[in-house]
């Protein structure tokens, strides 16, 4: 007899569930049901008819719906977070219902009336990772509704789902109104506030892309030195790049006054730069500029656009700071090109752009020996390769990663640039703590808007024992980059200060949604096992050990060190105490 076909259709699937669930019910376990049974009966299952989907499994807090259209999938999952958002109006902030939502379009298996297969799974993983309020969806679902539904996606690039083979790439749904989830609005600075959005590369040869890229970072590290301005990191503004973006809605985002746009023209060795400086609050053009000059003349060209720049926002403040802190990087303009292209390269933040990168500095480093920042770039790339488990020989890579960092930090003295992420090396990878710190304390005296020196100086202070004052220094660095892709680093980080500061109710909700986030990222996942072990989460402790080993199956209690860099003896003992009880071998 012939075996039965499985039967088979493709389907656009919303998964939804409740976020914090568990907290809700353990504080009001009657009120939790009663409004979560009136949402179903109110909000969810109108919808779902509306858009002609249809429930087929229904799970304590969250559903699973079947829609034959991804349009239908999309617009439902849109109305179902303002219906949700209004519902909520009236309730205390403590007691809202709040969903994830997850949408994909995929072959599924069909059994009676329920549904299996990745369509369905890859949904559910969509769910996972979205922002409470907020709703993911798939690049399958994103390209059949693009051109048909006005919405705002942000993406999110391929991300790497609990359970599931293959990267997914994903975006992020941006609503708006009462159905946007919390605001990203953020409060103005004391004091005047800018952000410097990527220029365009007008040079006609997509390879001088890093060039145009280049000339940004260092106009921004130009601003940067000036102490009575506050200046958005490179990574937050460089979220915008390639996207036709609304200058208000930048200065909201990311919480500044003024917005400097601009373009880069290179012509054999000719050089034109040009600006233009907008009040992001009223959208009114300040100024605008264009300067010209050689190649040469690329670092004076930098440091006049950005004394113009401090001379429209507040001609009262004194421009000579910048020419008095600036100084040119390096007298070679092949050195500074290779450090330009070694930039490019770790910003894809993978295992071959590292190994890009560090070629590239060691050029630079050879074509210019005093070249700072090229020497502290080069030391970060070994911590870089050590928290990825990259290293190929860790005593030897060690031994090096102190060689870059104290000649970084021996000949970029007033380089902020060369000294946090030398300090930061120091620290991290070769051990040495207090060293390391007070490179990066030295960082921050010359550059208070260098958001990777106050990064840095927050796990080392943290490692150092102050844990509170790491959790202060991660959120300055959080605050001059809030869109930064390492902001999941950022808050990892702040989740293990939690943790030594025996905050363990604040450290696994933290790490586990980083690990929402970035489903492999190592050090989210030990965090995450330890501080919900110390919680008492033993079952939720044991299952993110189980995803570590499969990602890292040779990781022990023995050779952890290698693994995490240093800490006082007394945390160390305090992690492999906790990470024992999780589950991770001895």
């Amino acid at each position: 007899m012939a075996e039965k076909r499985v039967q088979r259709r493709l389907a656009a699937i919303l998964a939804t569930d409740v976020v914090g669930y568990s907290r809700l019910m353990e504080q009001d376990e009657a009120g939790t049901l009663a409004r979560l049974k009136a949402r179903r009966k109110e909000v969810l299952e109108p919808l779902v008819a509306r858009h002609q989907g249809r429930i087929f499994k229904v799970m304590g807090d969250g559903a699973l719906v079947e829609f034959s259209s991804a349009v239908d999938a999309v617009e439902c999952a849109v109305k179902l977070q303002e219906g949700m958002a209004s519902a909520n109006g009236a309730v205390p902030e403590d007691r809202r219902i709040a969903l994830r939502i997850g949408v994909n379009l995929g072959d599924v298996m069909v059994e009676r009336s329920d549904l299996y297969g990745d369509g369905v799974n890859i949904a559910a993983r969509l769910e996972a990772i979205a922002e409470p309020g907020g709703i993911c969806i798939s690049a399958k679902v994103h390209n059949e509704v693009r051109r048909k539904i006005p919405l705002d996606c942000e993406d999110l690039g391929e991300q790497q789902l609990k359970n599931i083979a293959a990267p997914v790439h994903v975006y992020n749904v941006r609503l708006t109104g009462p159905a946007a989830p919390a605001p990203r609005g953020l409060a103005l600075p004391d004091k005047p506030s800018i952000a410097v959005l990527p220029f365009n590369n007008m040079s006609g040869d997509p390879e001088q892309e890093y060039f145009a890229d280049g000339m940004v970072e260092d106009i921004i590290t130009d601003l940067s030195r000036f102490r009575n301005l506050f200046v958005i990191a490179r990574n937050s503004s460089f979220t915008y790049k390639g996207r036709a973006v609304d200058v208000k809605q930048v200065g909201r985002e990311l919480g500044v006054r003024y917005v400097l746009e601009g373009s880069v023209r290179k012509a054999a060795n000719r050089l034109r730069i040009t600006g233009q400086l907008i009040d992001a609050s009223t959208g009114a053009h300040l100024w605008a500029e264009r300067f010209d000059g050689g190649l040469e003349d690329v670092f004076e060209l930098q440091e006049r656009m950005a004394s113009s720049v401090i001379g429209a926002i507040a001609p009262k403040l004194e421009q000579a700071e910048i020419a008095r802190a600036r100084g040119k990087p390096t007298g070679s303009l092949d050195a500074y090109d290779y450090y330009l292209r070694g930039m490019e390269s770790v910003y894809r933040w993978t295992k071959e752009g590292a190994e890009e990168a560090l070629r590239l500095y060691y050029r630079a480093i050879e074509l210019d020996p005093e070249f700072a920042a090229a020497y502290g770039m080069a030391a970060w790339c070994y911590y870089w390769r050590m928290v990825n488990s990259w290293m190929t020989s860790r005593r030897q890579e060690n031994v090096e990663v102190a060689r870059l960092a104290r000649k970084a930090a021996d000949l970029g003295k007033d380089d902020a640039v060369a000294l946090s992420f030398g300090g930061f090396a120091i620290g991290y990878v070769a051990g040495e703590l207090v060293e390391g710190a007070a490179l990066v304390d030295r960082a921050i005296a010359l550059n208070p808007n260098l958001a990777a020196a106050w990064c840095a100086s927050g796990l080392l202070k943290t490692r150092l024992g102050d844990p509170d004052l790491g959790i202060e220094h991660l959120a300055n660095a959080m605050r001059l980059s809030p869109l930064d892709p390492l902001t999941t680093f950022m808050e990892n980080f702040t989740a293990i200060a939690h943790f030594y500061a025996d905050r363990h109710d604040k450290a696994w909700p933290l790490a586990e949604k980083v690990v929402r986030k970035q489903p492999n990222y190592l050090g989210a996942l030990r965090v995450a096992a330890a501080s919900n072990a110390c919680a008492g989460r033993l079952e939720e402790a044991r299952s993110f050990i189980a995803r570590a080993l499969q990602l890292d199956p040779e990781m022990r209690l023995s050779n952890l060190r290698d693994r995490i860099g240093w800490h006082t003896p007394k945390d160390f003992a305090k992690l492999v105490g906790a990470l024992r009880k999780a589950g991770l071998p001895e």
